[in-house]
């Protein structure tokens, strides 16, 4: 049984998300404590609100710095919802401008929508080599979000290089947003898999066959 800390920093649907892994077999445990958010098999970022908000709770909590030292030693993070754009360089809210992670390049922006937020349900266009939608083609995952990253160069095919580019799923809502990212021990969605039914559990599951 893999052991996942769902990181405690004051935001997100952290019963939510524990349930749902609980469910899917992880031993989870709900926690700010860093040595068992480096420790654990498997970390999970949730969020929910503004970006700069959720920045200012994350770094109370050593957050930043906690997500780093797990990536640096390879060390499996997932971030969902505002705990995924947190991993940008920057969110744009309301004219604020925020400092992200910096995990990613890229800015977290108002959607370009006719109707804001974009709530409800939602297919995905992920990749074919994709791990985390492995045996999800087709499905709908539950969204609520107002802002998302809709560039992405670190996605988009460049020169010849040993480093594998990330696995972007991409989705649309007025138009296109980063719905997902797999960058080797780095993956998170925009999407909350814990409130996306079956969809969500077998991503959930994906994941921790994963790590």
């Amino acid at each position: 049984m893999k052991k996942v800390v769902v990181l405690d920093y004051g935001s997100g649907n952290l019963r939510s998300a524990e349930r749902a892994l609980s469910r899917v077999g992880a031993d989870v445990t709900v926690t700010a404590d860093r040595d068992a958010a480096l420790e654990a098999d498997g970390l999970v970022v949730p969020g929910v609100g503004a970006f700069a908000h959720c920045m200012r709770e994350l770094r109370a909590v050593g957050g930043p710095r906690t997500i780093g030292r797990r990536l640096a030693g390879g060390r499996p993070v997932l971030g969902i919802c505002v705990g995924m754009q947190v991993l940008f360089e920057r969110g744009v809210e309301h004219g604020h401008d925020a400092e992200g992670c910096g995990e990613w390049p890229g800015t977290v922006e108002q959607l370009a929508a006719p109707v804001l937020p974009h709530m409800g349900w939602n297919t995905v266009s992920a990749p074919e080599d994709s791990v985390l939608f492995a045996g999800l083609a087709g499905e709908r995952f539950y969204f609520v979000h107002s802002y998302g990253v809709r560039e992405f160069p670190l996605g988009q095919d460049g020169p010849p290089s040993r480093l594998a580019p990330p696995k972007v799923t991409w989705a649309e809502h007025g138009d296109r947003f980063v719905a997902g990212v797999e960058n080797v021990a780095l993956s998170a969605t925009q999407f909350h898999p814990e409130k996306s039914g079956d969809a969500g559990a077998q991503l959930l599951t994906n994941w921790l066959q994963s790590l």
